[in-house]
């Protein structure tokens, strides 16, 4: 059978072995109920707590600050609904960029239709030296005395775009807004440090860094202003209130060992998968012509796994099915059961033709050169039997 090679880590990593292990002893031989009084309990608590710490010190801040939840989703819903629906909350407007994950964008929608003005910043379009970057002018102008909530994410999932966050979280200090960032495809790939940038809430989660799935964290800033969240889960009271619900102790420790793997080796495995996704574009360049970026350049503030690029002449979706043995992506995973095009592609001016011929690559730490080598012979010799079956 032909090697099947993954190459779609944007949307989930492998769990790495150790990870695995520890979480297999905390099911097994840990397994108790962190809210119980006796012994089981007592450990259990202090493994979460210990998982928490190792979340504090990776990202820059207290292990108070952190909630668990079941993943970047539930924590954007908390930071989004808690802040906006809690009873005390009188301004009605949020800011946000026209590129974030369904994951933001859809509970703002909810927002919109319940009362609240919604502003969608587009990106600096394609072609511009900072191509996926949200417009900064336009945002910051948008941001007054009105503005609830700001969210940006801290890495775009589809074209890799880093945010410049610095300047937006200044200006939401200045006008009393609130900064949410989904960075669930920053932490563990690139710097995050909540004591360098005024981030108020911040949303995670472990399998995007080689951790399980069905767990992940909101970061809730506590200095500074005071920050009200109405919690979406109620019935228990754990986590301060904000989050009820047993705790999910094997996926938060786990999550805490994964985290600390991935910063241990940040720096190396940065340069190493960078190299291999230059090696991925160039090779695909070389035996296709006028494949197209997406997005910034390269060296250009991207994360250094991503690559998106347009096909000429056949789409995206059916390119991956002929290619079957290499495992990619149309666009976002979570977005991947409607047949739009690319909400990110189409707010960077591409056309709904080349949104659709258009795939992302996410390389990961276990990727080889031989894979990116076999990859980008196999994706050609289907384009090129794709062009001949249309000729």
């Amino acid at each position: 059978m032909t090697e099947r090679i993954y190459l779609d880590h944007h949307s989930t990593t492998p769990c790495d072995a150790r990870v695995a292990a520890t979480m297999q002893r905390m099911l097994v031989e840990q397994f108790g109920n962190a809210s119980s009084g006796h012994v089981y309990g007592q450990e259990a608590a202090e493994a979460v707590k210990t998982a928490a710490e190792q979340l504090a010190g990776g990202l820059g801040a207290t292990a108070p600050e952190f909630v668990f939840t079941s993943g970047a989703t539930e924590s954007n819903c908390l930071a989004l609904f808690g802040v906006c629906l809690h009873p005390r909350q009188r301004r009605r407007k949020i800011v946000t960029a026209a590129t974030e994950h369904p994951a933001v964008l859809d509970p703002l929608a909810r927002l919109a239709r319940e009362g609240f003005t919604v502003v969608r910043v587009p990106p600096y379009p394609q072609g511009h030296p900072q191509a996926g970057q949200v417009d900064q002018a336009r945002l910051l102008a948008e941001i007054d005395d009105q503005t609830a909530l700001v969210s940006i994410m801290w890495a775009n999932n589809e074209i890799g775009t880093i945010q410049p966050l610095e300047a937006i979280a200044q200006r939401c200090e200045h006008s009393g807004a609130l900064l949410h960032c989904d960075a669930t495809q920053a932490v563990g790939r690139v710097p995050v440090r909540l004591d360098q940038v005024k981030v108020d809430l911040l949303s995670g989660s472990a399998h995007k860094f080689y951790g399980p799935m069905g767990v992940g964290f909101l970061y809730v800033r506590h200095t500074g202003k005071r920050i009200r969240l109405r919690p979406l889960v109620e019935g228990g009271g754990q986590q301060q209130g904000l989050r009820s619900g047993t705790l999910n102790v094997p996926g938060i420790v786990a999550m805490g060992h994964a985290l600390q793997i991935c910063l241990a080796s940040l720096e190396t495995d940065a340069k190493r998968i960078a190299a291999l996704r230059d090696r991925l574009c160039s090779a695909l360049r070389d035996a296709i012509p006028d494949v197209r970026l997406n997005g910034s350049a390269l060296d250009a503030g991207r994360l250094p796994g991503n690559l998106n690029v347009r096909f000429p002449l056949v789409e995206g979706e059916a390119l991956m099915a002929a290619t079957p043995s290499v495992a990619c992506s149309s666009g976002s995973a979570c977005s991947s059961v409607k047949p739009e095009p690319s909400h990110v592609l189409l707010a960077l001016g591409c056309s709904e033709a080349e949104a659709r011929s258009s795939l992302r690559f996410g390389v990961g730490r276990t990727t080889t050169e031989a894979q990116i080598d076999a990859a980008a012979e196999r994706l050609a010799a289907s384009w090129q039997r794709l062009r001949s079956m249309m000729s």
